[in-house]
């Protein structure tokens, strides 16, 4: 009985979500307290899960998203992501093309929120193919590959954040590791995937065509550019990496650990990007707290969709659902990271949102990762894979690719759809060989 309840609660998410077009924040609190009273709950008791869910999951990921907005915006208005584009398909040249606009992705995805990312690159990748005279998809899928790999994989992104937050991932292994998966997932999903699809073509509206570019003397140098961009990665990383390498009463080592909490990483890097992409390129401090302002903005509702996941997820394990459905899973000879993947995939096609599917997922599998050797970090990969799979006309990042690119519905699903999946399952495959060496 209690996995039906929450099997109807997830088709009734997805029926609120997907067919009365109802505020994703809203759906989950609604969908909340019926799983919490159907369970058995007292409703006083039901209301205090869905504060104590709320509070727990946003206590460290407003600081993160929120200095992840911030650094987002000012890469993309400083002209950073800009720079980083051109100098790289310079650089690489026509031939190689398909590798610097991966570059790109890659480099502008991490510290840059998926529906960004994509508004402010896929005018410069019109742009690039219009120039080079190459296949609009040829271009355009890699760059996008690697934007979705950020976006489902690697923390500091929302749902990878939250989910390591959720099974009390390590930030700087899961972001390590995550880096080793996506390297051949972007490769599969982006170059290697789009080769095949030259023959369909995109003809883009006028109006995307054209971007309004900034002159070679408003942007920052590359070297700025990209090492702003990255600085939270290398920052995570050089602690994950002291972390294994140095001894444990080390100085340095507590020094980098500081600098490597991914909230100071994000802060540090915040305030660095506001003297080399705005004070130090001439803006007033005025300009460059509008822009900061401007971001924070803009993930309001990311927020409140986390936060309402946060309140399901506790309302999950304070029912005793989250236990029950451990113990159903641990009798599976399936994998509890194949599991995982399924669930986030199923959860994914319902609903659509990759980061409703990602943590709606890690409440339900949680109990998994107890006394079951898992790698945490990897439940996180896993989850993230699965959220990832499957998109179709219930994502709006279909709609978003479909209106940009100006293709059909059954050509958005032979290629965007197909790119998706593939970076869902090469991910999958990623965590399964990893795990034999963790």
């Amino acid at each position: 009985m209690p996995l039906l309840i929450v099997l109807f609660g997830i088709v009734l998410l997805f029926l609120l979500i997907a067919h009365f077009k109802l505020n994703g924040f809203i759906a989950f609190i609604l969908v909340s307290l019926f799983v919490g009273i159907a369970e058995g709950m007292d409703p006083v008791s039901v209301i205090g899960s869905i504060q104590k869910g709320i509070g727990s999951i946003l206590g460290f990921l407003v600081l993160i998203l929120g200095f992840g907005a911030m650094l987002g915006k000012l890469v993309a208005d400083s002209g950073a992501a800009q720079r980083i584009t051109m100098q790289l398909v310079r650089q690489f040249g026509k031939k190689n093309i398909q590798w610097a606009v991966v570059l790109t992705g890659f480099i502008v995805g991490i510290p840059m929120f998926y529906s960004v990312g994509f508004v402010i690159l896929v005018p410069l990748v019109f742009t690039i193919a219009a120039a080079t005279g190459l296949p609009l998809l040829y271009v355009g899928l890699p760059m996008l590959a690697s934007l979705s790999v950020t976006h489902g994989y690697l923390p500091p992104h929302p749902a990878p954040t939250a989910i390591a937050a959720t099974f009390n991932a390590d930030i700087g292994k899961t972001l390590l590791y995550g880096i080793v998966i996506a390297i051949p997932a972007i490769i599969v999903a982006g170059p290697l995937l789009s080769r095949t699809m030259k023959h369909i073509r995109a003809t883009p509206l006028k109006e995307f065509i054209n971007p309004t570019l900034l002159k070679e003397e408003e942007m920052p140098g590359t070297g700025v550019s990209i090492g702003t961009a990255l600085l939270p990665v290398f920052l995570i990383a050089t602690a994950a990496a002291a972390e294994l390498l140095l001894p444990p009463e080390n100085t340095l080592k507590a020094i980098l650990a500081f600098m490597g909490d991914p909230v100071m990483a994000m802060l540090i890097s915040v305030l660095v990007a506001i003297y080399t992409l705005g004070l130090a390129r001439g803006h007033s401090m005025k300009q460059v707290m509008d822009t900061v302002g401007g971001a924070v903005t803009g993930i309001t509702m990311v927020l409140l969709i986390i936060a309402g996941a946060g309140a399901l997820k506790q309302v999950l394990i304070d029912s005793g659902v989250s236990d029950y459905i451990g113990a159903l899973l641990k009798g599976s000879a399936l994998s509890p990271l194949l599991l995982a993947w399924l669930i986030a995939t199923v959860i994914r096609v319902c609903v659509g949102s990759a980061t409703v599917a990602g943590l709606t997922a890690a409440g339900i599998v949680l109990p998994l990762t107890q006394g079951a050797g898992v790698s945490p970090e990897l439940m996180v990969l896993s989850i993230g894979s699965g959220s990832l799979m499957l998109s179709h006309v219930n994502d709006s990042g279909f709609w978003l690719f479909k209106e940009y690119f100006n293709l059909s519905v059954k050509d958005t699903l032979k290629t965007w759809t197909v790119m998706e999946t593939t970076v869902g399952v090469m991910g999958l495959i990623g965590v399964l060989i990893l795990q034999q060496f963790i």
